[in-house]
């Protein structure tokens, strides 16, 4: 059973942060962006360059440079993944995805993060190493620049002739994915980011991201019981909020599937499964929102959406790699929701 390797993993992150007065300082991970008031509060990312279509860019849009490492359980990446299946990029950037559940990423210090599988037989989902030999996605950050000293996050978007890392910030990942590899893609004609839409595309964005996207991480790190009162009583004003519109359209910027659908997905397929639980999103179901629920179906059941699901390593990862939050890293049994069940959204016109 999986369950026992969890709980042992979850056990030697517990026994690492018992002892960090050998650690090295450094932003280990989310679970260290704390405030002083015991509110959480995410740091922006680092790498922010851009691929273009140019060809004198430095980073042009060339097919088969880059590649997208990824982890299944993380929603930043997802996105990114999910803009790959739509916009048909598969054979113009390849990926791969790291293990779920947290390890240490080198000998004698206390950080653990994402490290890749030594063998495809390790961990089903996860990809052994194929580029520059690194064992995590910390030597990652660390073969780009010697001098980092943030957090070791993914999604990261690699250059594979220049030997760096691109971009790290997932909502300008998508951006370039929508438009720069047009040439070569297998959809270049879906544009999730149209013109005429981007103002209301623009204002969902912002306060989907701050109370809902984030907003299950502020209510779930909360280590004071007001910031977690703050932040869960934002959360499900927004889901109502989202429910109101999906009861008047088929996607939240119109009747046709946009970025900020794509950023509302990667939450809401996490939220009954882990989110509820895990975070402490309780005072409502996703499956208790008629509208939301079905519009996440309709999300998922789009062409290559479900591929960008792996909900073992979802649970996995946030079960087993907080011991914070859930020290003996038991992963629930349920609910094992079936998203490929019938919705209700073909009642709008698209």
């Amino acid at each position: 059973m999986r369950i026992f390797a969890s709980g042992t993993a979850a056990t030697r992150l517990i026994a690492s942060s018992r002892s960090l007065s050998s650690s090295v300082k450094m932003a280990k991970s989310a679970l260290d962006e704390m405030t002083g008031t015991g509110a959480f509060n995410r740091t922006p990312s680092t790498f922010r360059d851009f691929i273009s279509r140019e060809k004198e860019s430095r980073f042009p849009a060339e097919p088969g440079r880059y590649h997208l490492y990824i982890s299944y359980a993380c929603p930043w990446a997802s996105r990114c993944l999910s803009y790959i299946k739509l916009k048909g990029l598969d054979k113009a950037i390849s990926f791969s995805s790291v293990k779920p559940i947290w390890e240490r990423t080198k000998e004698g210090e206390e950080h653990f993060g994402w490290v890749f599988p030594g063998t495809d037989s390790e961990e089903a989902g996860a990809d052994p190493v194929s580029l520059n030999g690194c064992r995590s996605v910390r030597e990652l950050y660390e073969l780009a620049s010697s001098e980092y000293s943030g957090k070791y996050t993914v999604p990261v978007l690699w250059d594979k002739k220049q030997k760096t890392i691109v971009n790290n910030e997932s909502s300008e990942i998508i951006r370039m994915f929508n438009t720069e590899f047009d040439d070569v893609a297998q959809n270049p004609d879906l544009d999730l980011y149209p013109t005429r839409l981007r103002p209301v595309i623009d204002e969902v964005n912002e306060w989907v991201y701050d109370a809902i996207n984030n907003g299950v991480y502020k209510c779930g790190f909360a280590k004071k019981q007001e910031p977690y009162n703050e932040a869960v009583e934002k959360l499900y004003e927004a889901l109502d909020k989202c429910e109101e519109i999906l009861s008047k359209q088929r996607y939240m910027c119109g009747n046709i599937v946009t970025e900020a659908d794509v950023r509302l997905f990667v939450t809401l397929i996490r939220f009954d499964e882990v989110y509820a639980v895990h975070f402490k999103c309780n005072k409502k179901l996703l499956r208790e929102f008629p509208n939301l629920f079905n519009y996440t179906k309709d999300i998922y059941q789009l062409a290559g959406m479900n591929e960008t699901v792996n909900m073992t390593h979802i649970k996995k990862h946030y079960y087993g790699s907080h011991p914070s939050i859930n020290p003996f890293g038991i992963i629930p049994a349920g609910p094992n929701i079936d998203y490929f069940a019938p919705h209700d959204r073909n009642r709008f016109t698209s």
